[in-house]
């Protein structure tokens, strides 16, 4: 089934368009990949959508074809709003195209009942975007999943498991009180440009629960100093927290000989308790 618009070559050809590196564009044209992605998300018909980047607009195509009532689309690139403004035309009422900075959007503000974030994310903002909708002291946060395209190394940092060398700051917010699990990869030819990686779509989903309480502020600081420095001992790496770093260790219950790699969620979550206190 296809959408009765023009295909997404067209498009771009007739609109000018080239994707810019500057605003981390990498634009993908298969409308088969794109409701692969958009059904990954569903149901859809019960959910606001918000689409962060979403340039010439395979995948808001994609989501209205697989049956979203209202998509909201964040787009910086005013290049590309001729054509997200025909498929605006082409689906009457069920998109809405706000022209702006991804980083700056209050979210709270676009969340109307249950919403819901599907989005091919531009890679140059990706990681900060991801880390502001993880920390968020306020939980369950204002959406009930995000369904997102990173690249490879970025989406299999996120659901890294204790132990491993992928283990990092973002498997620790992922999983602290979410849910977080990579649900395919798709091949770097897959897109326009092609970029240098293969890029991986993930799901995370919040939990009411928290694995340990602690505050979201005070466990970002922990995850960016250890992890910052994860080749040393956290008596060592500690020590921008904290002028007593052997002190905090011995009140979370955890060794000073200990690397981030080798700490469970759960010990980033004592250390950040036990640095409020």
């Amino acid at each position: 089934m296809r959408d009765g618009l023009p295909p997404l070559r067209d498009v771009i050809a007739q609109c000018g368009l080239t994707a810019r590196k500057s605003l981390g564009q990498n634009f993908l044209l298969d409308l088969n990949l794109t409701r692969r992605i958009a059904r990954a998300a569903s149901p859809l018909d019960d959910h606001l959508i918000i689409e962060v980047g979403p340039g010439p607009g395979g995948l808001t195509r994609a989501l209205l074809l697989e049956g979203a009532g209202k998509v909201i689309a964040i787009e910086r690139d005013a290049r590309v709003l001729p054509a997200l403004a025909d498929i605006s035309d082409h689906f009457p009422g069920r998109l809405e195209v706000i022209e702006g900075d991804a980083l700056r959007i209050d979210w709270r503000t676009l969340a109307r009942g249950p919403t819901k974030i599907v989005a091919n994310l531009p890679y140059n903002i990706a990681t900060p975007l991801l880390t502001g909708w993880l920390g968020g002291e306020r939980w369950p946060p204002w959406y009930t999943s995000l369904t997102l395209l990173f690249q490879k190394e970025v989406a299999d940092r996120i659901v890294a498991r204790p132990g491993s060398k992928m283990f990092s700051r973002l498997s620790v917010l992922g999983q602290w009180r979410s849910n977080a699990v990579k649900l395919f990869d798709i091949d770097r030819r897959a897109f326009t440009p092609p970029p240098k990686v293969t890029s991986s779509l993930i799901q995370i989903t919040p939990r009411a629960d928290f694995l340990m309480p602690c505050k979201a502020g005070t466990l970002q600081q922990v995850t960016a100093a250890v992890f910052g420095q994860r080749r040393k001992m956290l008596r060592s790496s500690l020590k921008s927290l904290t002028a007593e770093p052997l002190e905090l260790l011995e009140r979370s219950g955890l060794a000073g000989h200990l690397r981030a790699e080798q700490l469970e969620v759960t010990d980033f979550c004592k250390l950040a308790a036990a640095l409020d206190d």
